[in-house]
């Protein structure tokens, strides 16, 4: 594994500008070895607008654009790659043109638990164009790979690790986003199956990447999903729980041997702490316990004032995508994961260094 440059530029396109998007574009451009030279976007609104617009910045002198044929002819040599949907074609045709990729999508977390199709497409891109993609974020990504190898270093038999995910919801301001895709404020009783396959695609991989690098011999996933309901009539931000609505969510997607769990990644997410179930409700943040001849309980807080969530908690997931680009630039072509690459040291700014 080659060291990224020492001094030389790395030529970077972001694709797509949403709430992550926009995150990941803005960091690339203060970056100090990254050279924004592109910007992909999937609306007429915003095609010929200036990238530093897009991202809160002065203008940039870089134009979006709607064509993939423009992207090319940039020769880039990364594409931070942060869209709503998979475009595989289009992932495809970038790694074949020798363009690595660095996305903050679940699709390229461990290539063993890929749709095979894709995987051989993929794979087949990347040795054509010699390039490498990799996808990485907060959660799944840091939490759920990178953290637990890290934990596992002091281990030498790890009997279970449970990594737990904490989301006070009660300030955020997003009715859309509570209320009619999460479902907060309904009186469901059980977890739509649709739901937890797609939870099961999204952490599944990633927790198995951790398995199987670890040499736990784990033999079949599981995926549950649990509401809790308002006890009393409560205001949020996002608008008012009924007294027996939903206020509370709380899934686990777990790998089992001999059924029992060994890898488990839990995720509660509430609207208030006044609920007809006794959960530990802990603030924003994450804790992993680590179940080993070296036990550890860690916990990790996100210190976010409410007024300033909106504009911080992207950052969790955009970062570490934009601190990988240097590492994936230089990695073996293929399909990259977490256990691939070494560990990634982000040149930083900060006081007195901008």
């Amino acid at each position: 594994m080659s060291e990224p440059k020492s001094t030389a530029a790395y030529r970077v396109v972001q694709w797509a500008t949403g709430n992550i998007g926009s995150r990941t574009l803005r960091a690339a451009v203060e970056h100090p070895r990254l050279d924004v030279v592109g910007v992909l976007v999937h609306s007429a609104a915003k095609s010929g607008r200036d990238a530093g617009e897009l991202c809160g910045l002065a203008p940039l002198g870089v134009r979006a654009t709607t064509d993939l044929d423009d992207v090319l002819a940039l020769k880039p040599d990364c594409v931070l790659y942060t869209p709503r949907e998979l475009d595989p074609d289009a992932v495809c045709t970038l790694l074949a043109a020798g363009i690595n990729i660095v996305a903050t999508r679940t699709d390229f977390h461990y290539p063993d638990a890929m749709e095979e199709p894709l995987r051989r497409s993929v794979e087949a891109a990347c040795d054509e164009g010699g390039a490498s993609i990799h996808s990485t974020g907060s959660s799944p990504g840091f939490v759920t790979e990178a953290l637990p190898f890290v934990l596992a270093s002091l281990q030498r038999r790890l009997d279970g690790l449970l990594i737990e995910e904490f989301a006070d919801l009660s300030r955020r301001d997003s009715p859309g986003l509570l209320f009619e895709v999460m479902g907060f404020g309904g009186r469901e009783g059980t977890f739509d199956e649709q739901r937890l396959a797609s939870l099961r695609a999204s952490f599944g991989p990633s927790l198995r990447l951790v398995a199987d690098t670890l040499g736990l011999p784990v033999e079949q996933t599981e995926v549950q999903g649990e509401f809790a309901y308002a006890r009393e009539r409560t205001s949020i931000a996002a608008g008012i729980l009924e007294a027996g609505t939903v206020a509370a969510q709380r899934i686990t997607i777990a790998w089992l041997t001999r059924g029992q769990p060994v890898l488990q990644f839990r995720a509660t997410w509430y609207c208030t702490t006044d609920l007809d179930r006794s959960w530990d409700l802990r603030d924003t943040g994450w804790r992993l316990t680590v179940d080993g001849d070296a036990p550890l309980d860690v916990t990790i807080r996100f210190p976010v004032a409410a007024e300033n969530a909106a504009a911080t908690y992207p950052s969790y997931t955009a970062n570490r995508a934009v601190n990988a680009v240097p590492w994936v630039c230089e990695a073996p072509a293929g399909i990259r994961t977490t256990a691939d690459l070494p560990q990634i040291v982000p040149l930083l700014t900060g006081p007195g260094l901008t």
